[in-house]
């Protein structure tokens, strides 16, 4: 099998992310910040520490404005969901996910307004554009760091400078560009930063979290134990506490611990590097095919994900020819919409190919000579 889908998840896991989830169960899977036993202290032990080395990762201050989620998705439903009130501004792009989306649409409907920046016809949006709409009531600008439909890169340096210039909060959903791609909450200016943990950072799915900025406040997202204050039947008002209530999953910030680790002993710029010549080698490889339609930008400012149709063939049929080949893409709309308007495919969808760290130059060639091979009706 050839799996080519890490912008959904990451797979395989380092073994390191396996070993280490099955230790967990085996010998300290008992409930984190509840216990004063021996197990209790190690779990809890290894939940702060896999919020120490986030905070690192992302250049966060303190490591107690991590808190744990199940998903990125989960992560910018507390952000958005807890940030925005009746009769507020939020500015937004037409390349976001409906983690996004969707979290807006609900709020909408309740008297929050929504502007929605669009892009080119590579998927870049202007920092400009954004800046344009900021109003007296704006209270948040909330963009997709790299588009899971083109790879688009976008300028989160400029975009965070513009908010803060303007005090409005920022918040960046990291889905496809935690754990390649270089993010540093200062230098960029985000308020609260939504990231996976089941994709880039190599950790188990069911993980994930969201770094909220001293000073932004949230309303509570669910209330729960939290092995704080329990002698109170309110909510804590402290993080990571406020938004951490009910039993973490501490097997899968176990493996998620492990996947950061192995990052780091491989080092972000090699996995950027390495992912990113995967990519360009299919790009190249691609673009001479005046069969196939490749979306996005070709090499510049993308990240390892690349969305293409083979003229007069639907993408369900390509991805499902590619399957009974043992190569794995996703085809269709990625849960991303608005994005299909720009790129031409909203009737249509793409067949969506993401290299990973694991994947190597001949995996790509076997998908080059299958597309190949399809156009031809060979299969």
């Amino acid at each position: 099998m050839i799996y080519l889908d890490n912008a959904a998840t990451t797979f395989p896991k380092p073994d390191e992310v396996y070993n280490e989830v099955l230790d967990c169960m085996k010998n300290y899977a008992a409930n984190p910040g509840r216990g004063s036993y021996d197990m209790a202290i190690k779990a809890s032990h290894k939940v702060t520490e896999t919020r120490e080395i986030i905070a690192k990762l992302f250049n966060i201050s303190d490591l107690f404005n991590v808190i744990f989620t199940c998903s990125a998705t989960e992560a910018l439903n507390i952000g958005i969901k807890g940030l925005l009130k009746r009769k507020n501004h939020v500015i937004t792009t037409c390349m976001e996910h409906n983690s996004v989306l969707r979290p807006i649409s609900h709020l909408k409907k309740k008297g929050v307004e929504c502007s929605i920046v669009r892009a080119d016809q590579y998927g870049f949006i202007s920092p400009k554009e954004i800046e344009k709409l900021i109003r007296s009531d704006t209270k948040l600008i909330v963009v997709n760091h790299v588009s899971n439909v083109t790879g688009t890169i976008q300028n989160i340096d400029e975009i965070g400078e513009i908010a803060h210039k303007n005090g409005v909060c920022f918040m960046v959903d990291a889905a496809q560009s935690a754990g390649v791609l270089n993010i540093d909450v200062e230098k960029s200016h985000i308020d609260m930063l939504a990231f996976p943990g089941h994709k880039g950072l190599m950790g188990p799915q069911g993980t994930g979290g969201l770094f909220i900025r001293e000073g932004i406040k949230l309303t509570e997202f669910k209330s729960g134990g939290t092995g704080s204050n329990s002698f109170s039947v309110d909510q804590p008002e402290f993080l990571p506490d406020r938004f951490e209530s009910g039993t973490l999953n501490t097997p899968g910030i176990s493996g998620l611990n492990a996947g950061i680790k192995f990052i780091n002993s491989i080092g972000l710029k090699n996995i950027e590097k390495h992912e990113m010549e995967l990519t360009e080698y299919l790009i190249r490889n691609l673009k001479n095919k005046d069969y196939v339609k490749i979306y996005g930008h070709e090499l510049q400012n993308r990240g390892a994900v690349v969305s293409f149709n083979i003229d007069g063939i639907d993408s369900s049929d390509v991805a499902a020819i590619l399957n009974v080949k043992g190569i794995c893409v996703r085809n269709g709309y990625h849960c991303a919409p608005l994005v299909h308007e720009i790129i031409g495919t909203k009737n249509r969808g793409t067949v969506r190919v993401s290299p990973g760290y694991f994947n190597t130059i001949e995996d790509i060639d076997k998908l080059i000579e299958a597309v190949v091979e399809i156009n031809k009706g060979k299969i």
